[in-house]
């Protein structure tokens, strides 16, 4: 290796509106890390492991990734100290060489970086790129707008058991957690379109069950079909599934691609708002030094079109991680982002009604509590286990204590003495 101020410049150099500047945690010998970030810069843009002929000055000028930072995490300056270190790395990308597309972005931030120990932390999107994208067509406020509620968190359930129940089964959860008081009702995401729950006769029979109580209750209701399939089916259901009806949408984004929810959110047949599950997120986030975050699938969900997203309910749910990471999806999905409207959080996995105050009181009222086995696992049934989620929300907005508001709501006593007074779930998966 030899010293390329091309390839190493000062940050101030590179344009912010014409670069994707990405955030990378790396571990590596310092003596080595020079060599290591300009060949992650170059195979991730214009050449691979050695120069070849067509790749010329003039090509990288325009095309090369940058390496405009490199930290050393501690900041050692002088010797001696540890030669194994971690590093925060920056590279700033071509937004030319992205195409204006989300496969581009991610072939370039994350393509075979994916193979070594680097875990990207961040992404700065400039406004030349983002242009191209629409963002959600509803969006928080679009979102209440539809339900008439606005001074409230919303209610979301999603249908338990997950898998094994027929269409007749499914309608009548969604009816009874509707009556009780839910706003949003949602497919699990592992029920996508099984031989015995055909997507068609649930969704026939689900908005009928969900017509039924909106009548009775005079409240507006979302049930969110999950639309997730194979690219030769995900586009045609979604668009028949408006078109018999449906009044929201879910996708699986990860199983069926980024591009995916963008073509659904942007296509003007499908008036209706979409709802993203992070099923099988982990398995790019949950290490360390590989992967990515959390907080950039987020903000490319809600850059794709997401009007609503479940989120981690951590530190309270079933799931492990820490609390400024739950607070981190929040903020990415709600911060100002250019011309893109707000995504509904949805802190989901293992919530119970001891946990919504918290929740509540540490993400604000623009959110949507997400309970499912706390709705369908309540002693007195779905109808009274969604009372008791409304009930708690109620409370937490006048200020009363769990106690207090226990010897108010039966029902919402009924769930406390079942699953405790404790915000923290003492199952983990």
């Amino acid at each position: 290796m030899s010293y390329d101020p091309l390839i190493f410049p000062i940050p101030e150099s590179v344009d912010p509106d014409k670069y994707v500047i990405a955030t990378y945690y790396m571990e590596g010998d310092v003596n080595d890390i020079l060599k290591r970030a300009e060949a992650i810069a170059v195979e991730q843009t214009t050449g691979t492991w050695t120069l070849v002929g067509e790749e010329t000055r003039g090509v990288r000028e325009k095309h090369v990734a940058r390496v405009i930072g490199i930290y050393g995490i501690p900041a050692y300056q002088i010797p001696p100290a540890p030669s194994i270190r971690q590093f925060v790395l920056q590279l700033a990308f071509p937004v030319d060489n992205l195409a204006d597309r989300i496969s581009g972005l991610l072939s370039a931030i994350l393509g075979n970086l994916t193979y070594d120990y680097i875990k990207l932390l961040d992404v700065r999107l400039p406004k030349e790129y983002v242009k191209n994208f629409k963002g959600p067509k509803f969006g928080i406020e679009g979102v209440r707008q539809l339900l008439g509620i606005y001074n409230r968190p919303l209610l979301n359930t999603m249908i338990k058991p997950c898998t094994g129940i027929n269409a007749k089964t499914v309608a009548k959860l969604i009816y009874e957690s509707a009556v009780g008081g839910v706003d949003i009702i949602k497919d699990d995401e592992l029920n996508t379109d099984p031989k015995y729950c055909p997507f068609e006769e649930r969704l026939s029979l689900g908005m009928e069950a969900l017509d039924k109580a909106m009548q009775e209750t005079g409240e507006k209701k979302l049930y969110t079909i999950n639309v997730t399939d194979d690219i030769d089916n995900i586009l045609e259901k979604a668009e028949k599934a408006v078109q018999l009806g449906a009044n929201a949408l879910m996708v699986d984004m990860v199983p069926v691609g980024f591009s995916v929810v963008k073509a659904l959110a942007e296509d003007p047949s499908i008036n209706v708002p979409i709802l993203v599950h992070p099923t099988s997120w982990g398995s790019m986030t949950i290490s360390h030094n590989s992967g990515t975050t959390d907080y950039v699938l987020y903000k490319l969900a809600r850059m794709m079109g997401a009007d609503m997203a479940i989120g981690p309910a951590v530190p309270y749910g079933k799931l492990p991680a820490f609390k400024h990471h739950y607070y981190l999806c929040a903020q990415v999905m709600r911060a100002p982002f250019y011309h893109i409207k707000r995504t509904f959080p949805m802190p989901s996995a293992g919530v119970h009604p001891a946990a919504v105050p918290l929740i509540i009181k540490d993400l604000g009222t623009d959110i949507i509590v997400a309970g499912g086995g706390a709705v369908f696992g309540h002693p007195m049934g779905p109808k009274n286990g969604a009372k008791a989620m409304r009930q708690v929300i109620d409370a937490a907005l006048k200020g009363l204590s769990l106690e207090e508001a226990a010897e108010q709501y039966k029902e919402l006593k009924v769930a406390l003495d079942k699953w405790g007074y404790e915000p923290v779930l003492s199952v983990k998966i």
